[in-house]
């Protein structure tokens, strides 16, 4: 079974454009480096709840719409080699300044999953 890493991301509306031209350019480099797939999702049907919900998981404000996002790698250990690189990749280089970022980094949250089934 696959290895998937997941975010989620508060991104303003009116820079989901430099967010999609950011996340595609991560993309090629993720895929360069041997991931699987690399999807990034805007959010369409996602109410607030009574206790959970992906707006309030990233404590979304007026103005910003919810990413949710996946990268897919044959393995846990194919991801940590993969990621290794990506992050020492040069190209980029200007997404490791958080203050450069179309998003608030500080309310993103992401992780890895084992995958249990794949249909």
């Amino acid at each position: 079974m696959n290895y998937v890493d997941g975010f989620v991301v508060p991104v303003p509306a009116d820079a989901l454009a430099d967010y999609k031209k950011l996340a595609a350019r991560a993309a090629k480099i993720w895929r360069e480096h041997g991931a699987l797939e690399v999807h990034e999702c805007v959010a369409d049907d996602v109410q607030p709840g009574k206790l959970t919900s992906f707006p309030q998981s990233v404590k979304l404000k007026a103005g910003e719409v919810v990413v949710f996002s996946w990268i897919v790698f044959k393995s846990r250990v194919q991801r940590d080699r993969i990621n290794a690189k990506v992050m020492a990749d040069p190209r980029l280089e200007d997404m490791m300044d958080p203050k450069r970022l179309p998003f608030d980094a500080k309310r993103m949250f992401f992780g890895g999953f084992k995958e249990i089934v794949a249909a």
